[in-house]
């Protein structure tokens, strides 16, 4: 395990209210992560994304780091525009 994580356990072990917010918290962060990863891979930058996407480099910054209230269609516009398919699983 790592410093981070075992730091995370620590801090859901004493704070419960941090405990109670981190998971969802992590996951629109991750999402977030996942499409700055997949537009960097695709060799775009935010500028070259928000062109083809018809909507200016702010508006791919707030999606990549405020991913919370994303739409499914936004996701699927932005997976498209990279050339990728989005695919989402329930687990």
């Amino acid at each position: 395990m790592s410093d981070l994580q075992k730091y995370i356990e620590k801090r859901k072990a004493r704070d419960k209210e941090f405990e109670k917010n981190f998971d969802s918290g992590y996951e629109h962060f991750k999402i977030g992560v996942l499409l700055k990863q997949a537009r960097e891979e695709s060799g775009l930058t935010q500028e070259e994304l928000a062109l083809k996407l018809n909507t200016k480099k702010s508006a791919i910054s707030r999606i990549e780091n405020h991913a919370e209230d994303i739409k499914l269609s936004t996701l699927d516009k932005f997976a498209k525009a990279l050339g990728k398919r989005l695919r989402l699983e329930v687990a």
